[in-house]
């Protein structure tokens, strides 16, 4: 069993790491055109942060629908709860394998991301790479915590495959958002995650309300 999991774990990585790299070379990581800046021109902290994670939230839908796609399905669209839901298009009975790598998939793109984010010198910690950073570590720790237990839970779909326990895939996904965090602590482009700063040189936490 351990060795079929650590198979289809490859198996995964090898699918979604090309989607990921692609994906995330594709998205303007300075969307401002300002490079460095984002971290000096207050006006735009907070909406380039948001577009890093909502951008990571995509990519983590690209990759269930890639995955998909690359294993010949065809992945169609519903909602579930008045949720919007990626279904696979795979009968998880007759192929749980392919069922377990697209459940893996948003998760593993996030990851690689992330990883790739902060592996990359030429970055500088403007306030989308933090957006992006952001949204897939909150995303992994969602699913692993309260969303392992969701009805369209990607954690509770790689489970019925039994290729591995919910308590083995939290740990695996949850250690890789523990070690980027703290690879975010200990890196001083990120310093101050969640501060937006002020052209002074200081910083600000929340948000500003505009006088009327």
């Amino acid at each position: 069993m351990e060795i079929l999991a650590l198979h289809i774990m490859r198996r995964t990585v090898q699918l979604v790491t090309p989607l990921a790299l692609t994906l995330g070379l594709a998205i303007p990581l300075h969307p401002s055109g300002a490079g460095a800046q984002d971290t000096t021109r207050t006006d735009h902290h907070w909406r380039a942060f948001a577009g890093g994670f909502v951008s990571s939230i995509l990519l983590h839908e690209a990759g269930h629908v890639g995955a998909s796609l690359v294993m010949g399905a065809r992945p169609t669209f519903g909602f579930v709860d008045a949720r919007p839901t990626i279904y696979s298009g795979i009968n998880s009975k007759i192929d749980p394998h392919k069922q377990f790598i697209f459940s893996s998939a948003g998760l593993t793109v996030q990851s690689v991301l992330d990883e790739a984010v902060l592996d990359a010198p030429r970055l500088h910690g403007s306030a989308f790479e933090r957006g992006v950073l952001a949204g897939g570590i909150g995303t992994t720790l969602f699913y692993v915590t309260v969303g392992r237990w969701g009805s369209v839970s990607d954690v509770d779909f790689m489970a019925r495959t039994r290729a591995l326990t919910k308590t083995q895939v939290t740990f695996i996904y949850g250690s890789v958002a523990v070690l980027h965090t703290l690879r975010i602590s200990r890196d001083a482009r990120y310093a101050n995650f969640f501060m937006r700063p002020r052209s002074d040189g200081g910083f600000l936490v929340g948000l500003r309300v505009a006088d009327p």
